[in-house]
């Protein structure tokens, strides 16, 4: 991938895959303008409060680590400002960006997109088949997630959107923005497990809806990288970024293990 400035300690490099352990903001200054395609963006949902929910049938924590503690809106507001401008400057004028999030991030990362010019294309809804049901009894049960798929308002440019093959996928029909996903299948994390990991067919349906074979994506918070997985089985190219040692070393045992 020619799209650095100047950069050569990443953390794993492949013909077509690259992975750099460092802050996205960062990260993202030693790559040039206008050089990616796509971005996927699973950001911190800040949630983790103490609060309770169920795995496997029994009462667990939801606190995920100290990356995803919550902080107050305007500390919200200025971080999802910082790197959502980040990369706003490598995305290419027919590029597109998806942001995932529950309601503790999402309403913001709207704000901020809009405040920079994005024009919000559609509003997915993930609806999980198999959610956790709610221990407190006091509200109903959480089910779905948000994405947020976006391109640059302030500039003509035709976005890719693979409408006939979406339409294929979904036997011949319209595609709609509910998705029905269940969450990540026990084969996805047979290398090891990641608290916020998607499942990988969600990833396939966004590659392949705003993307094409060879295109660069970008997943600025790649965690386990699932994101390069797709990427990989779809024959694009991948740029995964993380500040985790531990969830690197995950992304390449199942990057080199598909």
């Amino acid at each position: 991938m020619s799209i650095f400035k100047e950069r050569k300690d990443f953390y794993y490099k492949s013909k077509d895959i690259i992975l750099i352990k460092d802050d996205c903001i960062n990260a993202l200054k030693n790559i040039k303008g206008k050089s990616v395609d796509v971005i996927f963006a699973d950001p911190p949902y800040f949630l983790s409060g103490g609060g309770i929910t169920c795995k496997g049938g029994k009462v667990a924590s939801v606190n995920k680590g100290k990356w995803d503690e919550k902080i107050s809106i305007h500390e919200k507001y200025k971080f999802n400002k910082g790197w959502i401008k980040a990369c706003e400057r490598v995305l290419k004028d027919n590029g597109t960006i998806w942001i995932s999030g529950s309601m503790h991030n999402i309403y913001s990362v709207g704000v901020v997109l809009e405040e920079l010019g994005f024009k919000i294309i559609n509003n997915i809804t993930w609806q999980k088949t198999n959610p956790p049901p709610n221990m407190s009894c006091r509200m109903f049960t959480h089910s779905t997630e948000t994405i947020l798929w976006a391109k640059k308002d302030y500039i003509k440019a035709k976005h890719v959107f693979n409408y006939d093959l979406m339409k294929k996928n979904n036997g011949n029909k319209q595609m709609k923005d509910v998705w029905n996903f269940s969450a990540p299948k026990l084969s996805e994390k047979k290398h090891g497990k990641h608290p916020t990991q998607k499942p990988l067919d969600l990833l396939f349906t966004i590659i392949q809806a705003s993307s094409n074979e060879d295109d660069i994506v970008l997943d600025p918070f790649c965690g386990s990288s699932t994101t390069g997985v797709a990427c990989n089985k779809l024959k694009r190219k991948y740029l995964g970024i993380d500040t985790n040692k531990e969830y690197l070393d995950l992304s390449i045992r199942r990057i080199e293990n598909i």
